[in-house]
């Protein structure tokens, strides 16, 4: 009888700012325009190293959605000599990989072009569906209506893009809501195959935002969901939940196959009250089950090619290190 696979990736997480055009009630995560709301070249530069040095193999850079739409913004950006947030991301990246680090980029929404353009420095990249519901908290996010960002999964798709996405539970959506959700994306899977995992996240509230006193969603609800999105998606789509945010050790019986990426080195910025596990507390959740490591594009993309050249090397080289580690 073979033991059960959990996977996971090593990470840096890169908020190169937190600037951004929506006004989701429930963030934290953005900011106003100020002094030091760009992360500094040699910041990133710093951290890309360490991580390397710590053995991360992937490279998480996000930031605000169309951060240059917000009044004064480029002016920051200028300071570091560049006059858009896309092009300081390629060059990061293209740094990343020659830090020997993958990059996967969670910039919002993007053009079929800019998608196009980043892929050549990226082995995957991501956008959270979030719901396909019309809720409240996404009144001031034009960049949260649902067919936006379908349009872009879907583009990413049409691009052979490994990808990454995922539902928000707790945010004023319903079950059906979320039922409609899984179908969206298991549906844009079966069409273009480019899916690697979904996120299945907990929504957990924030002081100082608009819904600070919104009660979570219970164990319940998410074990719920997650056997939703087990039975939904198709069996190749993992199934990933945050370690640091929900009752991993409660829901792994659910249908989860991933944890995501951890990180020995940074936060989870957008979540900074909750502390990463590290790899040996994975190893203790997951039980009789066997932790794998993974990199940010799975094995099947890889066998399949769906990768700019430039990121052969380094790919293949990552995948044999992650397996010998294994053994």
């Amino acid at each position: 009888m073979h033991r059960r696979v959990i996977t996971f990736s090593r990470n840096i997480f890169l908020p190169l700012t937190t600037v951004c055009a929506n006004a989701c009630s429930y963030c934290c995560f953005r900011r106003d325009v100020a002094e030091g709301c760009v992360m500094p070249p040699g910041e990133v530069h710093r951290t890309i190293d360490g991580g390397a040095r710590l053995g991360c193999t992937e490279a998480l850079f996000t930031f605000g959605e169309r951060p240059g739409e917000v009044r004064g913004f480029n002016d920051h950006l200028a300071a570091i000599g560049y006059a858009d947030i896309l092009d300081y991301c390629y060059d990061l990246c293209a740094y990343a990989v020659g830090a020997g680090v993958l990059p996967h980029t969670n910039a919002g929404i993007l053009t079929y072009d800019e998608l196009a353009r980043l892929q050549d420095v990226n082995a995957s990249m991501g956008l959270m569906l979030e719901t396909t519901a019309d809720v409240p908290a996404h009144r001031n996010s034009p960049g949260k209506d649902p067919l936006v960002r379908i349009e872009m999964i879907e583009n990413a798709g049409r691009l052979r893009i490994p990808f990454t996405t995922g539902i928000l539970v707790g945010i004023g959506e319903t079950a059906a809501d979320r039922e409609e959700s899984l179908e969206v994306i298991a549906g844009l899977h079966r069409r273009y195959g480019h899916i690697q995992e979904v996120i299945v996240q907990n929504f957990c509230p924030k002081e100082g935002t608009g819904m600070a006193e919104t009660t979570p969603v219970t164990t319940d609800v998410m074990a719920e969901t997650i056997r939703l999105a087990r039975e939904v998606l198709p069996e190749e789509v993992a199934v990933q939940i945050p370690p640091n945010l929900a009752d991993a050790a409660s829901l792994l019986a659910c249908g989860i196959d991933d944890l995501g990426g951890v990180s020995p080195l940074t936060i989870d910025y957008v979540n900074p009250e909750h502390p990463w596990p590290q790899v040996q507390e994975l190893k203790s959740l997951v039980g009789d089950a066997t932790l794998q490591e993974r990199l940010c594009i799975y094995r099947r993309f890889i066998e399949k090619g769906w990768y700019a050249e430039r990121l052969a090397p380094l790919i293949h080289t990552l995948q044999k290190d992650i397996e010998e580690r294994s053994l």
